[in-house]
Order: C-alpha cells, then structure tokens, then sequence
C-alpha cells in the first residue's frame, strides 16, 4: 500500500509539473498477469489513470511545486532529492510558453488565470488593489505562495529588480567587473567631485549628480566648447580633437538634455487624467524603472548569459498589462504611454567595440536620469535586440549594417525616425569613406528625405575629421579635380551627412594629428627581421601592448608564433565571435602585462585604460589609421610610445604618412640591444619551425576530414591526389612526431634560460659581504630608455 501511495504522488506530481490540475482520483488499471511472463515487467508496481483533470497555469503549477518541496523537505529529504527531476531553466521557460498557449486555446478559464498570475508576479500592489470577488480566492493563494520561492530562486529577474531598487550603485558595479571601461568611468575615487566647472556649460541637474558621482570636476577643451552650442543654441556641431579628449561625453550630454526636455514638454500632456490613473503612474513608474535598471545590467553581459537575458524580456514584457481586464484605466495608461515614446536619439559608430563602449559611457552619464539606451551590433542574436527596442528605449546605440537590417524589418520603434532629436556619427571620416558602409548611406537618406525633421541636432566627431591628404598631380592635371582643404573636406562631409544649416566647427588637433605626450619612434628591418624585433620589445618592455597588423592571417600567425614561445597574446580580429572578443579586450584591460594582437578593427574609439606601447607591426596604409592606432596610447595627458617597424614593402605607406602629416623632425630609431639578438633569434627560428609543421598538419587534416566526410556523403571514393599532402607509413607519421616533440623540448630548455644576462663578475670579497651592483637595463621602460637614448644624443652634439 506504501508503494502505491508513493507510486500515485509521484505521477500526480509529474502531472502537476506539466500544467495539470487534479479534480478527480487516480483509478487503478487492472494489468494482464501474463506481461509478468516476460521479466521486462517485473519492477512494475501498478498502473493508475486520470480522467477527471483540468489544465492550469504552468507558473502557477511551479509555485505549488514549490511551496510542497518546502512543506514535505522534513518528512521525506531523501526521496524528494532522488526523485526530483534536474530540469534547465532554460528548457524549462521555452515548455513553459508552450503549455500556456495551448492552455490559453483549449480554456477560458486557464487564460484568465494566466492573466492573474502574470500580472501578479510583476505588480503585486494593483493586484491586492483590484482584488475582485470571483478571483479573490485565487489571488490569495499565489501571493501566499509567492512568499516562499522569492527566497530560494536567486536567478529570478524579478528578485534583480529588486536589487536593483535597493541598492542600484553595487549591482552596477558588481557587473561592470567585466568590461574594460569601468577602470576609466571609475577612474576617481572621489564620488561627491566639485562639478562647478560644469554649470556655466547649461548641463543638465541629474546629469551633473553622475559627474560628481563619476569624478569628473571639470569639462576638457572639446567638451567646454561643444556644450554651450549644443545644448544652449541648439546647433548641429562638426568637432576634431586628438585622440582621448572626452568627445563621448561631448555628444552624449547634448542628447540626454533634448531627451530631458522631450519629457520635461510631454509630461504635461500625461499628467492630464484622472486622480486613479495618477495612482496607477506612482505604482507603475518605479515598476518601470527597476526593470529598466535590470535590463541594463543583463543587456551589458548579454555575450556572457543569453539565459538571464530571456528571463528578463519574459519578467519585464509590457504586453501581459494590456491583457488584464479588471484595470482598464492602467492599461490604457500603459499602451498610450509607450505610443509616446518613440526613439529619440541614434549613435553610429564604425566598429561593434566601439558601441558597447559609447553606450556604457552614456549610461553611467544618464545614471540619475531613467533614460533608457539600447545596443544594436552585430554578431549578437538579432531576436534579443529586437526585444530590446520592444522596451522602448529613447536613445540606440548601433552599426550601420544592424540597424539597416532592423529598419528593413520594419521594427515598430524603427519606423517613425522623424521624431529623432539627435543623430551621431562618432568617426565620421571612417563611416562616409568610399565604399563602406553601404547601408549607412541609405539610412542618411532615409532620414534625410522620407523621415527628416527639422528640430534634428547632429553631431559629426572625429580626431582626424579635418586631416587632408596632398593630392597627386596627376589628379590635379585632370579638367574637374579640386584641391582637397579643410573647408571643401567639411563641406563634402556636412553634404553626405545632411547637414543643411551652419554648424558650430571646433577643430583642436594639432597639426602633425597625433598627441604631445606620444612618443612615436621607428626600426628599420627586413621583412622576415620583424618577429625578431616584435619578442625582443616584448621580452625587454613588458607592460600593457597593442600591437596591429593590417590582415587577419598575419594576426593568426603571430598569436600562434608568440603562444608557443610563452607569450600568452589575445588576438582580435573580424573573423572572430563577437563575444571571444569582447572577452579578449575585457581580459587586456584586467591583466597589467599583456599583448593584444589585433586588426585595425581596434583602431578608432577604444578607451582602454594604460596602455603603455602601440607597436605597427606593419605600417597602416593612410595616415587616419595611423593617428587612430597611436591614439589608444598616450590618452588623456598620459605618456605612451608608438614604433613602426618599417620593412622594404612598408617605406612607401610611411613616406605618404610623413608627408601627410608634415613631421618638421625625422621620427628617432629605437635603441636594440644587440647582444641579445643572436638568441631571439634562435628562438624565434625553432618557434617558425614548430608553427610551421602545426600549421601544415592542422590545415591538411582540416581539408582531407572535410573530403571523407563529403565523400562518404556522396558515397564516392576518393583519389589520393585528391588529399592535401604526400600518404605517409605509419613511421614516417612517427617520426614526424617525435622531431616536433623534440624541437618543442629544445624550445623549452631555451625558454628557461634568462634572455638578458648581466655580464659582470660578482666574486670579489667586499667589507660587508656584499657587492652592490649598478643598475642593470631590465628594470627600465621602453620611453625611459628612449630618453635615455636622446640624452646621449643631445651630449654627442654639444
């Protein structure tokens, strides 16, 4: 009888699980004693079947669950941990869905009761406000149910919410830990900074409170002289500044003040309803907000946990509130308010880094604010971003091509681009180039035709937005060619970008368009010298190093190069995932000594905190690149060194830079030491050797596994000339293998040996015992023996 009763709680369990509520009793099914012949049957206790039954809520069925585990954990501990399924959440919330439709199609009543229990899960308060009298009872239950999983379920979005009401400073940071701006937005440790330098620049009160709170007392040139402009006069504004001058805040201050005033004038027309839909606002706007907060946080680490982020959207879902029958005041509230907030300020930036960066930045400046910001980049699940504008937020962050991708689609937030206030185009010499960027032509023409607004502000930033190229004269020997200046530069740009008023312009680059505290420095080299070079600066100046190639393939080569000779470089490329790349700048921006190999898809915008050392490890072929990659050095008044180093096929693209960019002064060579050369050297060579055999071995696997398996699908048999590489015996495969065990053995014992060995004898007798030596090379950085070299220069001369 034990059993049976075991036997019929746990399929009345199971039933439960899915959605299935119990009105009958389980009746016993009389089995034929001839199953029991066969030993297959033999562990069977009884069969028992339900008729009477009816389906309910799938999240109410999960609270019930819930709240028996609770009850019966004394009784039976062991049981219940032995016979619990294990399910994902993430299956979990998809069946979920499911069995509410189908619930919803088959009964009235378990869609009624859908609506009760999601619209009690996210505002608890309207709920015991509207508690009607035929769903009394029903209310009741799950609140009281309620109490009980809020405690154990730590993953629950709604319970971030939560968090995120009580104590928003701490989750912000706890998840900012993994993104590489946080050192430079948590840069001050002053929180309550004196921000009077702000005030005369007309920036709005709840964004001055982030400032103080972010540490920045005072605004820098670009940003003094955009500010007034922007946000006083209302004007559209063309800005160059050196790499690492605060351009970011330069336009996102602007744009959170004509959100502010957007607002500031609609709320008016809000505010106009009856004394119960005040009520419903005051319980709903904090509602709003701490999902709001809670979507940031998960949005941010999207490319860590897609789980949280679906758990979010079904938590924070604005549809359910248009359901409920028993408010209508509030729903009608709720659906006119979201037809009122369309999308009011568009970032576009060239790289997908570059906008995660633009948005944390605007972010913790819109901190105190409610403003809501959206990411659109590709690489990510567009069914995620679409979710994301779903909440309507009032300023997006994206790529041209994304974006373009969505507005085809015709997202409903997308679709009346006419009420846009601010339009950015953050690197816009980069993003009206030529031949790229396609889609972001056809959207300034969208926005400039079909959805123009006249009240729009645009703003145009770039560090090498007023650098002009000497024209060949064979251009201008032609009938039309006009000789390229800053005015007809600006004047071509104003013309694609759409601007048709006069612009505020502020140029403040230099004239040689790279920062004063860069130290820019050269080696002249063969070709096949230059990895040579790379692990001997590596080795010699540890310390945070960029170093750009300008293809993926030599990148490729160079990460595996340098992981075989212990190096550890994170490479960052377009080939990419885009999470492994975000994960890449995150894990650069944490470690103190590191090498980032990278594309120039990291040249332009990136804030990443002390980096010390930019190294070319081929010349970029314009002179924009070129400024763009020595700019993620030497950032905001701090000193770095950028070195080129030039190969035979390199000397063209530097003499057009030198020229473009009108260096009174030849760049200095940087000073090799070289008695370490001939055993960099040796290294380097057994370390080609060793990546050469792998790499020769990887891609013919690759390509023949590739073969087989089409081969086989095709039922086809292959010819050996077919297949990459000579078929070798089984002991000349052997063989091969233990020479590449051998020479990563004699790479490993030279690795162990020290690289940079004083060459002093320490054995004479001394008064105390010891000999003080004098200060050896290891101990300087790359810009101290830089100086150093100068120095002796300066001596030399005089």
């Amino acid at each position: 009888m034990k059993a049976r009763k075991g036997g019929r709680f746990r399929s009345s369990f199971k039933s439960k699980r899915k959605g299935i509520e119990v009105v009958g009793e389980w009746k016993t099914v009389p089995i034929d004693p001839n199953l029991f012949a066969e030993e297959e049957f033999q562990d069977i206790v009884c069969l028992e079947e339900l008729t009477e039954y009816k389906l309910v809520s799938s999240s109410k069925v999960g609270k019930v669950k819930e709240k028996k585990r609770k009850a019966e954990s004394a009784s039976e501990e062991g049981n219940e941990e032995v016979e619990e399924p294990v399910v994902p959440p993430k299956k979990k919330k998809k069946n979920k869905d499911l069995r509410s439709q189908t619930d919803k199609g088959n009964t009235p009543n378990a869609a009624e009761m859908d609506v009760l229990v999601d619209k009690e899960a996210k505002c608890n308060e309207i709920i015991e406000e509207a508690n009607c009298e035929d769903h009394g009872p029903v209310t009741e239950s799950m609140s009281s149910r309620r109490d009980t999983p809020k405690k154990k379920k730590k993953k629950v979005p709604k319970n971030k919410a939560f968090q995120a009401q009580e104590a928003l400073p701490s989750v912000a940071t706890s998840k900012k830990v993994k993104n590489w701006t946080t050192e430079v937005l948590s840069a001050s440790t002053d929180q309550k900074a004196d921000v009077s330098a702000w005030k005369d620049l007309f920036v709005p009160e709840p964004v001055l409170q982030a400032l103080s709170y972010l540490g920045f007392s005072a605004p820098t040139p670009i940003q003094a002289l955009a500010l007034p402009s922007a946000i006083r006069d209302n004007m559209d504004v063309l800005g160059a500044a050196e790499t690492g001058s605060g351009k970011t805040l330069a336009f996102a201050i602007p744009m959170i003040h004509s959100v502010l005033q957007w607002q500031k004038s609609n709320n008016s027309t809000i505010r106009n309803g009856s004394v119960s839909k005040e009520s419903h606002q005051h319980h709903d706007e904090p509602r709003w907000e701490n999902e709001d907060e809670a979507e940031k946080l998960t949005h941010q680490q999207a490319e860590d946990s897609g789980d949280e982020d679906d758990a979010s959207f079904t938590t924070g879902c604005v549809k359910v509130l248009e359901n409920v029958k028993f408010d209508s005041d509030d729903e009608t509230h709720t659906v006119n308010s979201d037809k009122k907030r369309p999308l009011l300020g568009l970032v576009l930036t060239p790289t997908r880094e570059l906008a995660v960066q633009v948005k944390h930045h605007i972010d913790a400046v819109a901190k105190f604010t409610g403003i809501k910001t959206a990411i659109l980049v590709g690489g990510m699940a567009a069914q995620k971003q679409e979710r994301v504008l779903n909440r309507k937020p009032e300023i997006v962050i994206a790529t041209p091509g994304r974006l373009w991708e969505l507005v085809k689609d015709r997202h409903p937030h997308l679709s009346n681009l006419r009420e846009l206030r601010c339009l950015v185009i953050d690197e816009a010499d980069r993003m009206v180039e030529k031949g790229h960027f396609l889609e972001l032509s056809q959207l300034l023409e969208v926005l400039n035709d079909s959805q123009y607004n006249p009240r729009r502000q645009t703003f145009v930033f770039s560090a090498t937005l007023t650098l002009v190229h000497q024209t060949p004269t064979r251009v201008l020997q032609k009938k039309n060619a006009k000789k390229m200046d800053k005015k007809t530069k600006l004047e071509l740009l104003m013309e694609k970008v759409g601007i048709k008023g006069k612009p505020k312009v502020i140029d403040l680059t230099r004239k040689e368009a790279t920062v004063e505290t860069l130290t820019e420095t050269r080696i002249h080299c063969n070709t096949n010298e230059k990895d040579y070079y790379l692990y001997y600066f590596l080795l010699q100046y540890p310390g945070r190093t960029m170093v750009f190639a300008n293809s993926i393939d030599c990148v490729k080569r160079l990460s595996s190069l340098l992981t075989i000779l212990n190096c550890d470089p994170l490479p960052l490329h377009a080939n990419m995932h885009q999470k492994q790349r975000l994960k890449n700048l995150e894990r650069f921006a944490d470690r103190e000594s590191c090498v980032l190999l990278t594309t120039d898809v990291a040249a332009r915008g990136l804030d990443i905190p002390n980096v010390q050392h930019v190294i070319h490890y081929q010349v970029p072929r314009t002179s924009e690149l070129y400024v763009h990659r020595s700019g993620r050095t030497a950032r905001a008044a701090s000193e770095g060194l950028s070195l080129l180093l030039i190969g035979p096929e390199d000397l063209i693209n530097f003499r057009k830079i030198y020229k473009t960019l009108e260096k009174s002064e030849e760049l200095p060579f940087f000073p090799v030491d070289a008695k370490c050369m001939t055993s960099i050297k040796e290294r380097m060579n057994l370390a080609r050797q060793i990546e050469k055999a792998e790499f020769f071995n990887s891609r013919a696997k690759q390509h023949n596994s590739w073969l087989h398996q089409a081969a086989e699908a095709l039922e086809m048999d292959l010819d050996d000339d077919m297949l990459m590489g000579k078929k070798t015996s089984e002991q000349e495969e052997s063989q091969k293998q233990k020479m590449l065990k051998g020479m990563k053995k004699q790479l490993k014992h030279m690795l162990s040996q020290p690289l940079f060995k004083v060459l002093m004898k320490t054995k004479y007798p001394t008064q105390s015992g010891k000999l003080l030596l004098p200060q050896t090379s290891e101990g300087i950085s790359a810009l101290g023996a830089m100086s150093k070299k100068q120095a002796k220069k300066k001596k030399s001369i005089k």
